[in-house]
């Protein structure tokens, strides 16, 4: 039987790494046989993935689309729920951020981060939630960040966007446990990706990479049913990167 998994932000980043850990795992793990229906903007970045993900001998299914867009959001859910009627696993990863001092971020700024981080992220998560609720399984992650705890500097927007989603995470819980689906709420700190930007070679040193927290949302996804991972929390070793724009 295959797990119908969906990751979304899947062409760069954490997300690729997620989806290329879930490939090998489908290689590795007896009885784990992954669909990966993989998410992202760009069409020539899930062309690649797909491809190395079919090199592990899992199938991919890629549809592109900016879920900042709403309708965008919604095509989504109904691909899913209209091709396959079931899921097993949601990553919700697709993210954004704008980072500056408070006084230079602009009303754009905002709308832009909000509506992925957090309109996005609710909606497919109302939109695909019931279909776990009514089959009593599945799983869901929310690739949050330390940014959703601790405040940062230079982070206002992206720091509230993060907050809020942890609201939803700990509002998902009360539903999910009525229905034997299980949260886990994945906190990264400074993990080196696209989103930064140039990064000084000393601080890309201390940083820590994609696989490194794809790695254990793997291993919680394939925790027996009776057992929640409910928070995966990953720093750098060396602390949080401070005054800086985290996540």
């Amino acid at each position: 039987m295959q797990h119908l998994i969906l990751v979304t932000g899947a062409g760069k980043g954490i997300g690729r790494a997620i989806a290329l850990a879930f490939a090998r795992a489908g290689r590795h793990t007896p009885g784990f046989n992954p669909l990966l229906v993989l998410c992202s903007r760009s069409q020539a970045d899930l062309d690649t993935l797909s491809k190395e993900c079919r090199i592990e001998g899992v199938d991919t299914d890629t549809i592109a689309c900016d879920l900042g867009h709403i309708d965008k959001v919604r095509l989504l859910s109904e691909h899913v729920i209209d091709r396959y009627g079931a899921i097993d696993c949601l990553v919700n990863n697709a993210g954004v951020g704008r980072f500056g001092a408070l006084a230079d971020m602009t009303e754009e700024d905002f709308d832009f981060t909000m509506a992925t981080n957090l309109k996005a992220t609710f909606f497919l998560t109302q939109a695909l939630f019931p279909v776990m609720e009514k089959r009593r399984s599945g799983h869901i992650f929310f690739i949050t960040s330390v940014a959703a705890v601790k405040a940062f500097k230079h982070s206002s927007i992206y720091c509230m966007s993060k907050f809020a989603q942890r609201g939803l995470v700990e509002t998902m819980r009360l539903y999910a446990r009525e229905c034997n689906v299980r949260i886990t709420d994945v906190m990264p700190g400074a993990v080196y990706t696209p989103m930064w930007g140039e990064v000084d070679e000393d601080v890309r040193a201390l940083m820590m990479r994609p696989e490194d927290i794809a790695e254990p949302i793997v291993q919680a996804y394939l925790q027996p049913g009776r057992t929640t991972v409910e928070e995966i929390v990953l720093r750098p070793t060396s602390g949080d990167l401070q005054d800086s724009d985290e996540g």
